[in-house]
């Protein structure tokens, strides 16, 4: 937190603590980031102390609150920046993500559904790299045009213990949003360069997708990789239905 105080607002100028509305940016794309991040950090927290000893009730509430905790501060440090605001929807966000993993865990002991992402390039940075991103790893954090926020839920878990259906197999259901190039509205130009006019649009999805900790394996090196990729859709059959074409069906989509 120091560090991120110095890197990025000690340079901005201060004022008293106060809040902003930007509940309509970005179509809440930046909202389900929000829950994203509060969620795996969250988890993050959980399995550390687990993995250090700490017995499952406190592991569950000091590690769950971690994402909530860290993003709380930068929520204090946005409120007393002049350049930005406190928002109300970013905190509801990062409490949704946080209830949503101890949520389950207190239930279920375990993971039922998970959050998940999924991102494909756009030709909207093109027009914005400023604010979209000027290559791709900006751009998979930028360009919200391209990412998926989805709600992965394993079928198997609420299925009988002695069921033959796969375990891994989850079914998903995703969020996107299209044609932004402003938070709020897409501006005419940028440096004097004009740009088209895009739609603003919604995009929902139904498809289904893998529970990597779920696959069976004796390999500690596999388990590993298999948690450490455990956030990422991976591609299926996907139907989508948007705000602008109505339904759409992909043979495979990330």
């Amino acid at each position: 937190m120091i560090g991120l105080y110095s890197m990025w607002y000690k340079d901005y100028p201060q004022t008293t603590f106060h809040f902003i509305n930007d509940n309509n940016e970005w179509l809440q794309m930046d909202k389900m980031g929000h829950i994203f991040t509060s969620y795996y950090l969250g988890r993050i927290g959980y399995e550390s102390l687990r993995w250090s000893g700490v017995n499952e009730k406190k592991s569950i509430w000091y590690g769950g609150m971690l994402g909530f905790t860290f993003l709380m501060t930068v929520e204090i440090f946005d409120g007393f920046s002049a350049e930005w605001g406190a928002s109300t929807g970013d905190i509801i966000a990062n409490g949704l993500g946080t209830a949503l993993f101890i949520g389950q865990q207190l239930a279920w002991s375990e993971q039922r559904f998970l959050i998940k992402f999924s991102f494909h390039q756009t030709e909207y940075p093109q027009y914005r790299p400023d604010l979209l991103g000027k290559n791709l790893i900006q751009e998979i954090i930028k360009d919200y045009n391209g990412e998926t926020f989805w709600l992965s839920g394993n079928i198997h878990s609420f299925l009988r213990k002695k069921s033959k259906f796969p375990k891994w197999l989850n079914v998903a259901f995703g969020y996107g949003a299209e044609g932004m190039t402003g938070a709020t509205s897409n501006p005419p130009e940028y440096e004097g360069k004009p740009i088209p006019q895009f739609d603003r649009y919604r995009q929902f999805y139904f498809s289904f997708d893998v529970d990597y900790t779920r696959i069976k394996t004796r390999s500690k090196v596999l388990k590993v990789f298999f948690t450490v990729i455990s956030f990422i859709k991976i591609p299926f059959p996907t139907l989508e239905y948007n705000t602008k074409d109505g339904l759409k069906f992909h043979y495979l989509y990330f």
